[in-house]
């Protein structure tokens, strides 16, 4: 979709905002009176990967919000230190709370999320959810019981990447490739936007953590829309069917082929309008 703002208007302006060790990267598009929304990248992504991916832009959204994308700490543009408690999913909503109250002082926030962000937005929204209106979050994780698996996957790949380098990773990458609703997107690849020395650090962080318990979403009182695919083992639909249940307000959207994920961005533009 095009939107119909000036150029001038619909022009990224990038900016800095520093956090206990960290500074983070961002940009914003759209027109300067508009209301903000903001959106959480995965796990070892960034901006520039999802952008690459051709997944999440959420162009749509540009016709009525302004939209600021953000490096987590330590991806892609943003720095960070390799501390595994700097990446657990409660740090890094901690950062998202401080980017909305620098880029939204005076007024509640859209906030979208992606997997990882997805785990953000919602402690986010838990620890102060009165700075956010609507919630969209899209492919929530492997979570709660259904995740142990997962940690010691992500902790033996961190102890892979400190004895024979982030390269060993990225083969096991190419090897599993993407889900099978994505086979047909030719530019996809599963990137790692971290520095080296930082990869431990996050996949362990990754490994200890978790979406909030379920009960704990019960009083959030934000229209939710919650979006999901099929066939992805790291995304699977039962932890979108749980949020679904305890979530008070939201709605529950499944695609199974490509041409329906393309969707997401009208849906998301539908549903804050």
């Amino acid at each position: 979709m095009t939107s119909a703002l000036p150029r001038a208007e619909r022009a990224a302006a990038a900016g800095t905002l520093e956090r206990p060790h960290a500074t983070l990267a961002y940009s914003v598009t759209g027109h300067h009176g508009a209301p903000l929304a903001v959106h959480a990248h995965g796990a070892l992504s960034s901006r520039a990967h999802e952008r690459r991916a051709g997944l999440f832009d959420w162009a749509a959204v540009g016709a009525t919000h302004r939209m600021a994308r953000y490096d987590a700490r330590g991806h892609g543009e943003s720095t960070g230190r390799a501390v595994p408690a700097d990446y657990r999913y409660a740090s890094l909503a901690d950062d998202l709370l401080a980017l909305c109250d620098h880029l939204s002082p005076d007024a509640p926030v859209t906030a979208f999320g992606a997997s990882m962000g997805t785990a953000t937005v919602l402690w986010a929204a838990l620890a102060r959810p009165e700075r956010f209106d609507r919630l969209v979050l899209a492919i929530p994780a492997v979570a709660w019981t259904a995740r142990e698996p997962r940690r010691n996957g992500l902790r033996a790949a961190a102890t892979l990447v400190e004895r024979r380098g982030r390269g060993a990773l990225d083969a096991a990458a190419r090897i599993s490739g993407p889900p099978a609703v994505l086979a047909e997107v030719p530019q996809y690849t599963t990137e790692f936007d971290l520095a080296d020395p930082l990869l431990p650090a996050a996949l362990r962080a990754a490994a200890e953590s978790d979406l909030p318990a379920p009960e704990t979403l019960r009083h959030l009182p934000h229209p939710t829309l919650l979006l999901a695919w099929d066939t992805d083992p790291l995304h699977p639909l039962p932890t979108a069917h749980t949020l679904a249940t305890h979530l008070p307000d939201a709605h529950l959207h499944i695609s199974r082929t490509l041409a329906d994920v393309r969707t997401w961005d009208r849906l998301a533009a539908d549903f804050l309008a």
